[in-house]
């Protein structure tokens, strides 16, 4: 009997989840999905130049699981750019995401985001919308690196 699947942490929520080759109607593509910690590991590696050690600990698993997931995410989008698929991004095995939001005014609140289709929440006290409903909690508005970019050296 296996053990079940961990839940992994995922610090970025993409705002664009579908990607179809252009000129193809969508009734004639087949479609790869990616799960959100496809995605995220794709991101870590690809676009935030992390040692996969790094990666694995900010998404909060072994470094041979990160590299099995970015395997799995880069043989997905190789197929899909290759054969001309769709790419959906969508579901996986992570726990729900913690967002803090800003609106215009400076008011500042944390929803718990769960799916791309829950709708982005406007402010509970003005009624505006978020400045960057992408932005994860450990993100601050005025520098773009996450907080989890910090090992923690106090382990022994």
């Amino acid at each position: 009997m296996s053990r079940p699947v961990k839940c992994r942490r995922v610090c970025f929520l993409p705002g664009v989840t579908y990607f179809k080759p252009a000129g193809i109607p969508m009734r004639f593509l087949s479609e790869v999905c990616l799960s959100l910690e496809e995605a995220e590991s794709i991101r870590l590696k690809e676009l935030e130049n992390l040692e996969q050690k790094q990666c694995a600990e900010h998404m909060n698993i072994s470094r041979p699981t990160f590299q099995r997931i970015l395997a799995s995410a880069r043989k997905k989008v190789a197929d899909a750019l290759l054969n001309g698929k769709a790419i959906r991004i969508a579901g996986g095995n992570y726990g729900d995401v913690a967002l803090h939001l800003i609106c215009p005014n400076g008011h500042e609140w944390d929803v718990h985001w769960t799916s791309p289709a829950d709708p982005v929440p406007l402010c509970p006290i003005c009624k505006m919308p978020p400045i960057d409903s992408s932005l994860p909690r450990c993100w601050r508005s005025d520098r773009q690196t996450c907080c989890h970019d910090k090992i923690d050296n106090r382990k022994t």
